[in-house]
């Protein structure tokens, strides 16, 4: 154990409660070696009078004393103190009594005969899960301000995008989105299609990557019944099943080459020609387009024709990586933690300080798939009530930051330059987003103006 723990444990003051003073007497005389400071009472009433009065960090009492079993007990200190931590013992445990006592309000519970490392350790639990309570920053709230399909647009840079997206709903060119993988072009195909004249209509999609070769064509087009010899049926494909909606293709560079005339055709003309038909059909169908891949490095390599690349990307946007979104972040933690907990059916107080944190200074270079998987898994697998650093899979360990203050004294930056150093670190990294800053820093947006002599 380290000195700076010694001092924090001697700072701690532990009630002792047992009807038994021969138990009282060793469990103060264990308590008292290990470093806590302890009192103790062989009477429940005497022991809530000195609750009353007195503040203690910790009660550590019986579970059957005459008089007042240590249920009651634990009720009658809530109903005063309802954050007094309590700590139960018995000699008659069960899980059944284990699991009441906790309902109840237990920090825990312990059955004798324990040794006094169980005790030392279940008393160290609970300063510790009543510390990571104290550090919870963020928890899962309602979804009434997140827009449908789980997108965020906190930033500057995402609410540009919405606007513009909201506008290209509303007409029938094609629409190219380009983005690194996970960033949410999905997300945001569906909330063009939803926000359209469209959104009565199907929503349909296909990864172009996913499909071999031999069955892309069939998929878009359809196909007539003997076209080939596994065609025992006649198929629409998607283009007819999507008639009045939407079709996004994904990964629309992966398309094969040997399609994409058919395809630049069906866009142009607005007919489509099943695999075996001699006649085309009509269609009304709204395309958009996706990419994780360099778009402009495809048409180089020949991957994709030039003159279907300007035909889908009429309107085009481009979507950025999470790590230039760190506005978003927050807002898609609680999003994403409240789908978990949705899912799992498991309910969690929040995360730690600590775990966002590393959340915040993560490259995410999965994007949202990635931080929406790595909640899920802590989410499932977390033995807390609170996600801690621990259960983050990619945290190993807090990415290493620039000695801020360090370069700030040997610099001799007065306090007033670090002052506005910090503040303008904060504002690069909200992207200029004064609310925001305002809130990390925890000042009014008045202040902020003022701290910086009203030149923002």
């Amino acid at each position: 154990m380290t000195l700076t723990d010694q001092v924090k444990q001697k700072s701690k003051h532990l009630l002792v409660i047992d009807d038994d003073s021969d138990v009282v007497e060793y469990l103060t005389e264990m308590l008292t070696t290990s470093g806590y400071r302890t009192s103790a009472e062989t009477d429940p009433q005497r022991a809530l009078q000195r609750l009353q009065t007195e503040h203690f960090d910790l009660v550590i009492s019986d579970v059957e004393m005459p008089g007042m079993r240590g249920l009651d007990l634990m009720s009658a200190i809530h109903a005063h103190k309802p954050g007094q931590l309590i700590l139960l013992i018995t000699a008659f445990g069960s899980i059944d009594l284990g699991v009441r006592s906790l309902q109840a309000g237990a920090c825990g519970f312990i059955t004798k005969p324990f040794s006094l490392n169980d005790l030392t350790s279940a008393i160290e639990r609970a300063f510790k899960d009543r510390q990571l309570h104290r550090e919870i920053v963020r928890v899962a709230k309602d979804d009434r301000d997140v827009i449908p399909g789980g997108l965020v647009a906190e930033s500057p840079n995402m609410q540009r995008i919405l606007q513009l997206a909201g506008r290209a709903a509303q007409i029938n060119s094609p629409v190219l989105l380009t983005g690194e993988s996970g960033v949410g072009k999905g997300a945001l195909a569906r909330f063009i299609h939803d926000h359209s004249p469209r959104a009565n209509g199907p929503f349909l999609q296909i990864n172009c990557a996913a499909l071999p070769f031999t069955l892309v064509e069939s998929e878009l087009f359809g196909v007539r019944k003997g076209a080939y010899t596994d065609a025992r049926e006649h198929r629409p494909g998607l283009f007819v099943e999507a008639e009045g909606g939407t079709l996004f293709l994904d990964e629309i560079a992966e398309m094969p080459l040997a399609i994409q005339p058919k395809l630049l055709q069906a866009l142009e003309t607005g007919k489509v020609r099943p695999v075996g038909s001699a006649s085309e059909i009509a269609i009304n169908v709204r395309i958009i387009a996706a990419t994780n891949q360099p778009i402009e490095k495809a048409l180089q390599n020949g991957l994709m024709r030039p003159d279907l690349y300007y035909r889908l990307s009429v309107i085009r946007f481009d979507i950025p990586p999470l790590r230039e979104r760190l506005p978003d972040l927050d807002r898609l933690v609680d999003h994403l933690l409240q789908n978990a907990q949705i899912k799992l059916q498991r309910q969690l107080q929040g995360i730690s300080a600590e775990a966002m944190r590393w959340i915040r200074a993560y490259a995410w270079p999965g994007n949202v798939r990635e931080l929406a998987n790595m909640l899920e898994r802590a989410v499932a697998l977390t033995e807390h009530d609170t996600i801690l650093l621990e259960d983050l899979a990619q945290a190993t360990q807090l990415p290493v930051e620039d000695d801020f203050l360090g370069n700030a004294a040997t610099h001799s930056m007065t306090l007033a330059e670090l002052e506005i150093t910090y503040i303008r670190r904060v504002l690069e990294l909200t992207q200029d987003n004064k609310v925001q800053a305002a809130k990390m820093l925890g000042i009014d947006r008045g202040t902020l103006y003022r701290k910086l002599g009203g030149d923002i």
